[in-house]
């Protein structure tokens, strides 16, 4: 349907220059400006709506359609200025009493173009059964439009002066006009009737738009039939009908605006509901105005203001009451599983605050109360990608409807049919928000009995560490040295033993054993700390295979914060120098009044993992410890930053 693209362009063009021929028209008839003005900035908004539809949704012929329609109601006001100025000054324009009868009924063509739009609406398709109804509505329209070039009637208003060229219609045509007529009129109803039809069987994103289309799709199949009223009591189509179908396409224009462009822009159901809640409210309240003002009339005389005012107050008493009984009403017979879900929610509340009930069972609650199995509840926890139900397992990112709190989203509600979720997550917020602070909260005293664990175990490691470096080093040492000393102590007396030498190899073991217990006692704490953090780093990198740049404020630090910042720029380093392949490293230690911030960065291929065994999680908890914060950054191929956050005293 290529073709398509140009024709909602070329519709806005002729409605443009309709537009400008009118203005121009105007100086001529300055009376008609205050309606051509309205009407074709009405008309030239549908056009322009219209491509912007044809441009956005592709391939369909709804953007066209109501391009079509708003060039319609621009050529009507055009043609209505055409004729006041001839009317005014025949010398003006020319008009030839041929063309206004040709274009007598033309005003069918509107009725025509919105049967076809509201058809196609919203895809632009059409089931088998409804296929024959666009050919018959153009049919229609051309015969209502030649026959009625020889009308009974007069002409349409302001022409209806003019003398016929063609004269009046015979009898056989006379009612094959009405035939004509009534046939239109059963075609537009019918396309009225095809959106409930389709409504019954859309599901989704069509169900919602076909809902918006409500709105004008019950005025246009009632216009008809209004106008027909109007004729049968005051004989001719005038300002009801006109006032009516102003509304009709105003209506129209911005219920298939928001449709095509933006469906879920409102709550389409709560704005039908209240639609219809509030038309019967208004109802009511004539009827009881007119009731009171009736009854207090007979008693205080009718045009007495005291029965004005008391039948003014009669409709404000029960303005309230009738209104909340309307809305429970519609909402439990128009909208039962919306209403269904928002009961439950408001029930589970109260349990919830009677410790009934937990926030958690939230989900389950509206699984049972829409009858959706596949309904999930989802929290946004922090350090947790995407959401996550109240068990902690992952929702999926389909069929999602935010639920926000205060302009900030806490969570979603995933299922199917969320045609009745965008008010049921409104009214389940704030139970949103505490399951997701319990689950905060749950997942931060998790997170600290891991890392108590973590604590345990790695000092249980370290315990075995120190007792297997002792053992096998400097104990065997100091064992082997003691037995050769007693054994020189026994041959001493015979002068079998070399004494120097054995004071030498004496020392030499002593040496050794103690550069083994400094080693080990450095693993505990760096004894080059003792110069300042900056000189620890640089005994530690100067002999590294990566280069790595330093730059550390001179400050002096509590040994708590020193040694835990010399251990994470140590496990840093150490894993950019031997997993990542970084070709430089850069270590930065800065300090304010409160705090000491310990940033690592490497140009390495990244995507650490903390939970990969890397030593970073036992690094997490060392800071952890002291009352710190580790932060890594890791994007595969993009390096990796840790970054630790030190308290100190000011």
């Amino acid at each position: 349907m290529r073709w398509q693209r140009p024709v909602g362009l070329t519709l806005l063009s002729a409605a443009v220059v309709m537009t400008a021929g009118g203005v121009w028209l105007l100086f001529h008839t300055p009376a008609s400006t205050p309606a051509f003005t309205g009407t074709a900035v009405l008309g030239l908004a549908m056009a322009a709506l219209g491509v912007t539809i044809e441009y956005r949704v592709r391939d369909n012929p709804v953007g066209p359609l109501l391009a079509w329609v708003g060039a319609i109601v621009v050529f009507l006001a055009t043609r209505d200025v055409y004729y006041r100025t001839w009317l005014d000054d025949p010398d003006a324009v020319p008009l030839d009493p041929r063309v206004v009868a040709l274009l007598n009924e033309s005003g069918w063509w509107l009725l025509a173009a919105v049967a076809l739009l509201l058809l196609h609406f919203p895809n632009g398709t059409l089931p088998g059964r409804w296929k024959a109804l666009p050919p018959a509505i153009v049919v229609l329209a051309l015969a209502q439009q030649a026959l009625g070039t020889m009308p009974r009637e007069p002409f349409t208003e302001p022409m209806q002066d003019l003398a016929k060229p063609w004269g009046q219609a015979t009898d056989t045509l006379n009612v094959l006009s009405y035939a004509v007529t009534i046939g239109l009129v059963f075609t537009v109803i019918a396309a009225g009737v095809s959106l409930a039809v389709r409504f019954r069987k859309a599901e989704g994103v069509i169900r919602a738009q076909l809902k918006w289309l409500a709105f004008a799709g019950l005025a246009v199949t009632a216009y008809p039939v209004v106008c027909l009223a109007e004729i049968v009591v005051t004989g001719r189509s005038g300002v009801v009908a006109t006032v009516f179908g102003i509304v009709t396409i105003v209506a129209l224009f911005c219920s298939v605006g928001v449709a095509m462009l933006r469906h879920d822009l409102y709550d389409v159901d709560r704005v039908l509901a209240d639609t219809i809640s509030y038309t019967i409210v208004l109802l009511v309240l004539v009827g009881a105005y007119g009731v009171a003002a009736l009854a207090l009339g007979l008693v205080v005389g009718r045009d007495s203001p005291v029965a004005a005012a008391g039948a003014t107050a009669v409709c404000a008493v029960l303005l309230t009451p009738v209104r909340k009984h309307l809305q429970k009403a519609v909402d439990r017979r128009l909208f039962p599983r919306t209403r269904a879900a928002l009961q439950a929610v408001e029930e589970l509340q109260q349990r919830v605050h009677t410790q009934a009930a937990q926030p958690e069972e939230l989900e389950a609650t509206l699984k049972e109360a829409l009858r959706d199995p596949t309904l999930r509840v989802g929290l946004l926890l922090p350090n947790t990608p995407g959401f996550v139900d109240a068990n902690g397992d992952p929702v999926t990112d389909t069929g999602l409807v935010p639920i926000t709190l205060g302009g900030t989203q806490i969570g979603v509600i995933a299922a199917e049919d969320t045609s009745a979720l965008k008010v049921v997550a409104e009214k389940a917020a704030n139970l949103v928000e505490v399951a997701r602070l319990r689950g905060e909260l749950a997942a931060a005293l998790r997170e600290v009995e891991a890392s108590r664990a973590r604590i345990v175990q790695a000092g249980d490691a370290e315990r075995h560490r120190l007792e297997r470096d002792l053992h096998d080093g400097a104990q065997q040492r100091l064992v082997s040295l003691g037995m050769a000393m007693r054994l020189a102590q026994r041959r001493l007396p015979s002068g079998e033993v070399d004494v120097h030498a054995l004071l030498d190899q004496g020392v030499a073991e002593l040496a050794t054993a103690i550069a083994e217990l400094r080693q080990i006692a450095h693993g505990l704490r760096p004894t080059s700390l003792d110069d300042g953090l900056h000189a620890a780093l640089q005994a530690l990198t100067h002999t590294l295979p990566v280069p790595v740049a330093l730059d550390i404020t001179a400050v002096d630090l509590a040994d708590d914060v020193a040694i835990t910042a010399y251990f994470v720029a140590a496990e840093a380093i150490t894993n950019a120098a031997k997993h990542a392949r970084a070709s430089t490293i850069t270590v930065r230690v800065t300090h304010r009044a409160d705090e000491v911030n310990v940033s690592i960065k490497d140009d390495g291929r990244g995507g650490a993992d903390p939970h990969n065994g890397s030593g970073l999680a036992g690094l997490a908890d060392r800071v952890a410890a002291i009352g710190g914060k580790l932060r890594l950054t890791s994007r595969p191929g993009g390096g990796t930053t840790i970054q630790a956050v030190l308290p100190c005293a000011s």
